[in-house]
């Protein structure tokens, strides 16, 4: 006996019970995550580095704020033979991991008692990636600069 006419081709009723996803609608939705990637990952990078470059502006602040207050106490800057120089290697903000491990701090020079010239130097990624700013400066009159080839006011 045959089946009476249902309406209904046998590809569509043989769907209908099936379920996943077929490998184009995988390979459509891989390529726009690989897309999304591509544009936010860069994004991500240099959100990361200028994150790390504030940090250092941050220290470099801290660090001007420490001579200062020994210049109001003494009327002459910290020298870098003396023991009223700042400890870089182990006040705050060089011992975080947000700052230490992608900036070394140091005097630009040999600071004298009226001058001085701090300096924060990329390390590591952060100075492949930073390569455009380069070495941040700030000194006694709080006169910022940089190293890199970069406008100044795209660095600090």
């Amino acid at each position: 006996m045959q089946r009476p006419y249902s309406g209904t081709s046998r590809a569509v009723s043989r769907r209908a019970g099936t379920h996943g996803f077929t490998l184009l609608e995988l390979m459509i939705v891989v390529a726009v995550i690989a897309i999304l990637s591509a544009i936010a990952y860069p994004s991500y990078i240099q959100h990361i580095t200028k994150t790390h470059r504030v940090a250092a502006e941050g220290c470099l602040s801290e660090f001007s704020n420490y001579m200062e207050r020994a210049y109001t106490t003494s009327l002459t800057y910290p020298t870098s033979s003396s023991s009223a120089a700042p400890p870089f290697a182990t006040m705050g903000c060089a011992t975080t991991s947000q700052t230490g491990n992608f900036y070394k701090y140091s005097f630009d020079g040999t600071p004298t008692s009226a001058t001085y010239t701090l300096q924060a130097v990329p390390q590591g990624v952060q100075a492949s990636r930073d390569a455009k700013c380069g070495t941040l400066k700030l000194d006694q009159t709080g006169q910022r600069s940089i190293t890199g080839a970069a406008p100044l006011d795209e660095c600090w």
